[in-house]
């Protein structure tokens, strides 16, 4: 068998895992083992191949750590109404104590209630924005 067979069925091994683990990373390693397979196909040398693999798959991966890691703030999965269906229910904070939380009914159950940081807390009707732990974070209407 051919050595860029050997390479394309490494990449298609490669696209199959990622599929079923959904590690975007190894989407960039197997671009990488194409880079090896298109060299084999040039007639390069083992060695070169696998400079070729290795420098255009690291290469990806790195290019893709440092384009994710500069996007600004994703928003939290916790915030998501898809993920929490709290988020986006109205609740009524009768008053804040000093240390900037409220104790509210909600759904049969007694919360604690938190705000922004940086936002002078209201009494009021106020928007549930995400989940920190067992506490909504709320803002104000």
């Amino acid at each position: 068998m051919a050595e860029s067979t050997m390479w394309w069925i490494a990449a298609g091994a490669m696209v199959a895992l990622e599929l079923f683990t959904g590690t975007f990373y190894l989407l960039m390693l197997s671009i990488g083992l194409v880079a090896g397979a298109v060299a084999a196909h040039a007639g390069a040398s083992l060695t070169t191949q696998l400079i070729a693999a290795a420098v255009v798959g690291g290469g990806a991966v790195l290019a893709c750590y440092f384009a994710r890691r500069r996007r600004p703030g994703d928003p939290s999965p916790r915030s998501e109404r898809s993920v929490n269906l709290d988020v986006g229910e109205v609740v009524q904070v009768p008053g804040w104590n000093a240390d900037g939380t409220a104790q509210i009914r909600y759904r049969g159950a007694q919360w604690t209630v938190i705000h922004r940081p940086g936002i002078t807390p209201q009494p009021g009707p106020h928007r549930v924005v995400e989940l920190v732990g067992s506490r909504l974070l709320v803002e104000a209407l």
